[in-house]
């Protein structure tokens, strides 16, 4: 009897213990529904945590027809999660509405300029920038963005002020250094460019990259020595750069330079084999066959080591042993390119075997090699009938 007594007095607590929760739970909800919930606030939250969709979503719920909601503080929220959703427009609407409805914080301003350069909107991001007053001139990105706007713009003299200004603002900041040298570049003023990307380059501890883009800038523009100069520079500094090692071989090889770019190449090579088979090239374009039928050897891809094989034992009239590649030639595929199949042929006509190379001028479709193969069967019949003229 104890014992029962005891679980009935356990049953009446548990039930005591429910009924008092769901009364709490009832009147938690009820207390909830009289105070409800500030979807702005809610909105700032899921911004601050990077959930832009679902900031987006709580702003929906907003009632922008009662008199107490903030709507510069909604359409400020809203403005900054199209901004960071990368939906420009949207955000420039909302953003611009917000201060319409009277915000009054200068980051507004910033955040507008970024939106109107984002748009390609250089007159209005100027514009935004100054009404930013102070906090303009506490931001390095504001600064250059304002540069780059008058850059777009045309006016030359205000960006290299704005740069200037920057520079003088956050001396210890060198992207506007930086800019400057490229803007110079762009002007034509090679000399100054080249006198300032130095500076540039030494002051700032500057990356593999820099110079890169300071020497592709130059050679672009057709200062080779000035390109050379800034390139040679990094070689000594980053040896190891294969960047840099292309580039310096191609400013070299657009000065008609064969032998200096494919010694470059080869060097490179060194550190990455893919380069082996660029360096033989340019020493075949240079006239060195037999150089670059050495390095030909060393080349890893089988179908771009027998093509240029086969075009430097050409170069080098050896054509037996041209003749003699046909084998490799139909088993790597290369035969489907028209070009080596005219090659092959011309070297088994050069060779003496006509039948083999009427075999494969059979084959050609492109209208050029089919008028030069056609050449070729004319001076076969030449040699069949005229032997003395093909000794």
């Amino acid at each position: 009897m104890k014992y029962q007594t005891r679980i009935a007095k356990q049953i009446q607590y548990f039930l005591v213990v429910f009924i008092l929760g769901y009364c709490s739970s009832v009147a938690w909800a009820s207390e909830k529904k009289v105070q409800p919930t500030d979807f702005i606030e809610l909105a700032a939250v899921m911004l601050k945590d990077g959930h832009n969709d679902r900031a987006l979503m709580a702003l929906q719920s907003v009632d922008l027809e009662n008199k107490k909601t903030d709507l510069a503080r909604f359409y400020t929220l809203q403005g900054l999660a199209y901004m960071n959703l990368n939906d420009l427009e949207a955000a420039k609407d909302s953003l611009q509405q917000a201060v319409k409805n009277g915000q009054k914080d200068p980051a507004i301003f910033i955040y507008l300029a970024q939106v109107y350069f984002g748009l390609k909107d250089y007159k209005q991001t100027i514009q935004a920038i100054v009404k930013a007053g102070d906090q303009a001139n506490q931001d390095a990105t504001l600064i250059s963005l304002k540069a780059e706007s008058y850059w777009h713009l045309k006016e030359t003299d205000a960006a290299i002020n704005a740069l200037n200004e920057g520079q003088k603002i956050f001396p210890a900041d060198f992207r506007f250094l930086k800019r400057k040298v490229f803007y110079f570049v762009e002007l034509g003023l090679y000399q100054e460019a080249t006198n300032l990307g130095r500076e540039y380059l030494k002051r700032s501890k500057a990356a593999a990259a820099d110079y890169i883009a300071l020497g592709n800038a130059l050679r672009l523009s057709r200062e080779y020595p000035e390109a050379l100069s800034i390139l040679e520079i990094a070689r000594l500094q980053f040896p190891q750069d294969e960047m840099i090692a292309k580039l310096l071989a191609h400013t070299y090889l657009d000065q008609g330079k064969f032998n200096s770019a494919a010694f470059i190449l080869e060097q490179a090579a060194l550190l990455n084999p893919a380069l082996q088979a660029e360096a033989a090239e340019i020493y075949r374009r240079a006239g060195r066959f037999h150089k670059a039928l050495t390095l030909n050897e060393s080349i890893g891809d089988q179908k771009i080591k027998l093509k240029q094989r086969l075009s430097i034992l050409l170069a080098l009239k050896q054509f037996e042993r041209a003749a003699n590649m046909e084998s490799s030639l139909y088993r790597t595929g290369l035969l489907e390119d028209q070009d080596v199949r005219y090659a092959l042929a011309y070297a088994l006509f050069s060779s003496g075997r006509f039948p083999e190379a009427n075999k494969h001028l059979d084959h050609l479709k492109n209208a050029e090699l089919f008028r030069k193969g056609t050449e070729l069967r004319r001076l076969m019949e030449v040699c069949k009938t005229e032997p003395w003229q093909c000794t």
